[in-house]
């Protein structure tokens, strides 16, 4: 049965094609460790994925990635629906062997990026009109648009398309949101067609509690695969962005998969980590790296401050990534500062490695039950130590 722990492995039954297992539950937090199956492979959680927006992590090879340790990565269908186009990629096999990635793939629905890049849309109950932020050519993106999209590109974890309302935002304008997301989510559950790919519905709401429970309980009542928090990180403060997702967890069902869409720091991790979220994604890692913040285990480094000018340590001497075992500080910032192509491929092997052996370290202090311990340590860690206070 599903939300078991592993102590009962051996009579459970063969695993479904995509399906997610709770391997242990935190006795003093709501922390969980997992595993989801796919057809591409199976992968442990609480896990990070990358964000390959256009079918690429920025400056870094598929090869590059598996060394660091990616289980999975994501990629978006807006961007992809629009360039290439759905249609190549399927026609090419999928996404999969497009862009040579043997591991899972989640795509999300193409919402966020209508709502953030065009600001020329028309909402409608059956989708929106936009232009491209690439040409200004007119498209519409619905419900089974966003399946037709995201079963050609092939990925193995997919989501419904939603509407992402902007923050601030008045209460009618989220509450129409929640309408609009609830209607197209079982639209989309009535379009899927392939057995193989798993849907995940994804919850608005704003910072409004109360439609942050109409909408979870919409979902959880159409029954999807798992369940992702959309509409954070779009300007809230820490505290508001951590009550909502409290409050939101409480109303989905322990035994799907929970992910939090586009967030964010390690601390955000490992905050909502404690508070049962099994999946993140978010351009952090990435971004950062090229723009030469680097992340090490006793906080955020800037390799282009001119105190690495001559500093022959590795970036972290805790970190056994490729640039941490071949190169220096020293070498990082002059690449750097010279504007070699070579930084961001280095920068970003390591921020990404970061990221994946955090992830690992907390499923293992999960299994053992030492999160508070292991919580304690990461924060008392930080040079620039961030200090929490308790969220209500």
């Amino acid at each position: 049965m599903l939300g078991e722990t592993c102590l009962v492995a051996a009579v459970r039954p063969p695993w479904k094609h995509v399906e997610f297992r709770i391997t242990h539950r935190a006795g003093d937090c709501r922390a969980r460790t997992g595993k989801i199956r796919t057809a591409h492979g199976l992968f442990e959680t609480p896990v990070f994925m990358p964000v390959g927006t256009q079918g690429s992590v920025k400056a870094v090879s598929p090869e590059d990635m598996i060394e660091a340790g990616v289980a999975i990565i994501l990629a978006n269908t807006y961007h992809l629906y629009l360039r290439p186009g759905h249609e190549v990629i399927g026609r090419l096999g999928g996404l999969h062997g497009f862009m040579n990635w043997p591991r899972p793939i989640l795509t999300d629905s193409g919402g966020f990026q209508v709502y953030s890049l065009t600001p020329l849309r028309n909402l409608t109950d059956e989708g929106v009109v936009f232009q491209s932020h690439i040409d200004g050519s007119r498209h519409f993106i619905g419900p089974e648009k966003a399946m037709e999209i995201q079963e050609a590109l092939g990925a193995d974890i997919i989501m419904a398309f939603d509407e992402c309302a902007p923050y601030p935002a008045e209460y009618a304008y989220v509450q129409r949101s929640v309408e609009l997301t609830t209607s197209w989510a079982r639209r989309c559950l009535e379009r899927k067609k392939r057995n193989d790919q798993a849907l995940f519905g994804i919850v608005q709401g704003g910072m409004y509690p109360d439609l942050r429970e109409i909408s979870a309980r919409d979902l959880v009542n159409m029954g999807f695969d798992g369940y992702a928090l959309g509409g954070l990180s779009v300007g809230e403060d820490r505290a508001a962005r951590e009550r909502i997702i409290r409050q939101t967890v409480d109303f989905l069902p322990l035994e799907k998969p929970v992910y939090l869409m586009g967030v964010g720091t390690p601390e955000d991790i490992v905050e909502a980590v404690r508070m049962g979220v099994d999946m993140f994604d978010c351009v952090m890692p990435t971004r950062n790296a090229r723009n030469g913040t680097l992340f090490t285990s006793s906080g955020r480094i800037n390799i282009k401050n001119a105190r690495y000018a001559e500093d022959d340590r590795p970036v972290d001497e805790q970190c056994d990534c490729y640039t941490c075992t071949h190169y220096s500080r020293a070498y990082l910032r002059h690449l750097f500062m010279a504007r070699e192509i070579l930084s961001y491929r280095l920068n970003t092997i390591h921020n990404i490695a970061y990221y994946s052996r955090l992830m690992a370290n907390i499923r293992t202090v999960v299994r053992e039950n030492a999160f508070p311990e292991f919580r304690a340590t990461f924060y008392g860690n930080q040079e620039n130590r961030v200090v929490r206070k308790e969220v209500l």
